[in-house]
């Protein structure tokens, strides 16, 4: 069984989305295939809540980002009971919580993506194919033939070809299968010579993975889950970089390393404060709504207590992969498990049991999030590496703002933010200077017709620390969209296009009229991140 399409995408989170948007949108047909039920990655089947830069709501995003933001506002002002100055605040934060200024429920998510790609579904200009994987990548020379993809449920297979296919798996799946020249995990500082980076290269330094998961708190009640069985050894596992054992309120601060506590609530538990859990990633607040409406906030655990860090799920045995995604499902539900039966209750009390694991809202049986929560995938070998020196503030040394890209094709800002490694480092969290994202980054150095949409670009273990947030993952896929389409259109390769300056500029106008923004203005540009 054989399926043709102008551009094929593998991978339906939002990179993937994007580029489907950028390509349907330029007049291709597209077929993107999702491993999961669930369009949207790390909005929707991993649940995260956007993290994003600190001028989102004027700056440093496409405009279909944008078009997306003030989706999910409207679904809430259309759709629930909100209080009327909650509904007409232009800023509504539905579920405000304190990592972001549009914090939401996955399935809000879901359904405004969906609506932006209802259109192009009607006549089948896009197809999404979900619950199906890629399982073989055909190669001869230096163009992919053919992915093979595989009906999850079915087991039934199917041949995809395109003239362009675009990997946005969360892993970089398609740069394995493939045998796509790629780097995975940390690389030494004799190739990248940044600072941050480890003194030796090691493929198994990758960033912790979690397992997230959605929760209420219903006071009175008893929503104790059963004791996970893996939970003796999480309750007493204390990593040697860690203030305390993993479950507990003492955390470690990513920037300076030093011991805070962190409790659930805070006192009073209706007023958020900046140092407790329970507001961090809020995705609902009651506070909202009419009195007595809801009984309850829900709040999604992304926490530093869920980070699982004891081994990689990439480049190893599919055996050994299955046992940290294990790992990782146990240490989220023992999490759960300590917090309702033994957590230092704020009121001086030990734990709430009253805490409901809210699988509902992840769209699962199980209770988590449908699929784990992925930092950092395979990284392409591109034509340009954005390093930390790039971007970083100390690395950039005396030179204000960062690295000015003649390739750019959009715009991004974060720290540079690295969670614990599998390979038993702390916390990298630095501050960057807002950047662009240079068309080289979207280029193998070899292979023509295969392009990177999500965190699989050319960055290395340190810059993914701030090109893996969702504004830019979705810059990311909207750019290899369009670029696939550009390309196609003209019969140029990518290369082509970056290093031949006519066509640099035509695909730069091309995508500014559709709303990218390439560069960043003064004030902001020579503004680091701060520090928390």
């Amino acid at each position: 069984m054989e399926r043709r399409c102008d551009v094929l995408i593998i991978g339906g989170g939002l990179g993937g989305v994007a580029a489907a948007l950028s390509a349907v949108r330029l007049g291709k047909t597209v077929l993107m295939t999702e491993e999961t039920d669930w369009i949207g990655g790390q909005l929707t089947s991993q649940a995260v809540p956007p993290d994003e830069g600190l001028w989102i709501e004027e700056l440093g995003c496409t405009a279909t980002y944008r078009q997306f933001r003030e989706g999910v506002r409207d679904f809430y002002r259309r759709h629930y009971p909100l209080r009327p100055e909650s509904k007409a605040d232009p800023r509504l934060n539905p579920g405000a919580g304190n990592v972001s200024l549009l914090c939401h429920e996955p399935r809000v998510a879901l359904a405004v993506l969906e609506a932006m790609l209802a259109p192009y579904r009607a006549d089948r200009q896009l197809e999404v194919w979900l619950n199906t994987r890629p399982v073989q990548v055909h190669i001869e020379g230096d163009r992919v033939q053919a992915v093979v993809v595989e009906d999850t449920r079915s087991g039934e297979r199917c041949a995809l070809l395109a003239p362009y296919i675009l990997d946005a798996t969360e892993t970089g799946d398609l740069l394995e299968l493939g045998r796509v020249e790629h780097v995975v995990g940390a690389e030494g500082q004799a190739e990248t010579g940044e600072p941050h980076a480890l003194p030796q290269a090691n493929p198994l330094n990758q960033q912790a993975v979690s397992w997230c998961f959605a929760m209420d708190y219903i006071e009175g009640e008893d929503f104790t889950v059963p004791k996970p069985a893996q939970y003796d050894f999480w309750r007493n596992y204390q990593a040697p970089f860690w203030p305390d054992k993993q479950l507990s309120w003492n955390l470690c601060h990513p920037i300076t390393h030093q011991a805070v506590y962190r409790d659930l609530f805070g006192d009073p538990v209706e007023i958020p404060h900046k140092g407790d859990l329970w507001h961090f990633r809020r995705i609902f607040a009651k506070r909202h709504y009419p009195e007595g409406r809801y009984k309850s906030d829900i709040t999604l655990v992304n926490w530093p207590q869920n980070d699982y860090w004891l081994g990689p799920i990439i480049t190893v045995s599919e055996e050994e992969r299955q046992r940290h995604l294990e790992g990782a499902r146990q240490l989220s539900l023992s999490l759960l498990y300590w917090m309702q039966t033994e957590a230092p209750r704020h009121d001086g009390g030990t734990g709430y049991p009253g805490l409901r694991l809210r699988g509902d809202v992840t769209g699962t049986d199980h209770g988590l999030a449908k699929a784990v929560y992925v930092r950092e995938s395979r990284r392409i070998r591109a034509e340009f590496t954005v390093l930390e020196q790039h971007v970083g503030v100390e690395a950039r040394g005396n030179l204000k703002g960062a690295e000015i890209f003649h390739d750019t094709v959009g715009i991004g800002q974060y720290r540079i933010d690295l969670h614990p490694s599998t390979a038993g480092r702390n916390y990298v969290d630095i501050a960057s200077w807002p950047f662009q994202i240079p068309l080289g980054a979207l280029i193998p150095v070899r292979v023509q017709n295969l392009l990177p949409a999500c965190k699989n670009l050319g960055v290395t273990h340190i810059t993914n620390g701030c090109y893996r947030l969702h504004p830019v993952e979705w810059n990311i896929g909207e750019a290899a969209g369009a670029l696939a389409a550009f390309c196609l259109e003209h019969n140029y390769t990518p290369s082509q296009v970056r290093n031949t300056p006519e066509l640099l500029a035509e695909f730069q106008e091309l995508i500014s009229g559709m709303g990218f923004e390439l560069f960043w203005p003064e004030p902001q540009r020579f503004t680091p991140s701060p520090n928390y």
